[in-house]
C-alpha cells in the first residue's frame, strides 16, 4: 500500500511475525561475519562478503524465504540485503575490469586494492544501515 502523504513511501500492509524477524537478524549475522571474517584475515572484506560462506548461505536463506517477507517491513530487508550481495559483486567485478589494464602502467596495483577498500567500506555501511533500522522495526530504504 502507498502512503498518500508521501507517494514514494510503501506502507506495510501485514505484521512480521516474530520468528521471520529473528531470521533476519540472523541473515545480517551472517553477513556481519563475513565482514568480521575480512577485516581479520587476508582476504578482503569484499571478497570475505562475496566467496564466504556465511554471506553465500545469507543470501539463499534471503530467496528461501522473500515471499514470506511480502507486505512487511520486512521485505524491504530481504531486498537490501540481496542488492547488497548482487552490487557488492558487480562493483568488484568493475573495479577488477578497470584495474588490471592499467596494472601494465602500475597504476592498477593501487586502483584494485583501493578499489576493493572501497566497495568493502560501502558493504560495511549497507549492513550496519539495514541491521539498525531492523533493530528498529523499521524497513531500510534505497
Amino acid at each position: 500500500m502507498v502512503d498518500s502523504s508521501n507517494p514514494s513511501v510503501t506502507v506495510p500492509v501485514r505484521q512480521a511475525d516474530a520468528s521471520l524477524i529473528s531470521y533476519t537478524h540472523v541473515i545480517y549475522a551472517l553477513h556481519s561475519l563475513s565482514v568480521l571474517i575480512g577485516l581479520t584475515s587476508p582476504v578482503t572484506i569484499v571478497g570475505s562478503f562475496i566467496f564466504g560462506l556465511p554471506s553465500i548461505a545469507a543470501v539463499i536463506m534471503n530467496y528461501a524465504r522473500q515471499a514470506d517477507a511480502r507486505g512487511t517491513f520486512l521485505e524491504a530487508h530481504f531486498s537490501w540485503q540481496i542488492r547488497t550481495f548482487w552490487f557488492a559483486l558487480l562493483w568488484s567485478l568493475i573495479v577488477w575490469a578497470l584495474s588490471l589494464p592499467l596494472m601494465i602502467v602500475i597504476v592498477g596495483f593501487a586502483t584494485l586494492p583501493g578499489g576493493l577498500a572501497l566497495v568493502g567500506i560501502w558493504v560495511i555501511y549497507r549492513v550496519v544501515r539495514g541491521w539498525l533500522a531492523l533493530r528498529d522495526r523499521r524497513p531500510v530504504g534505497p
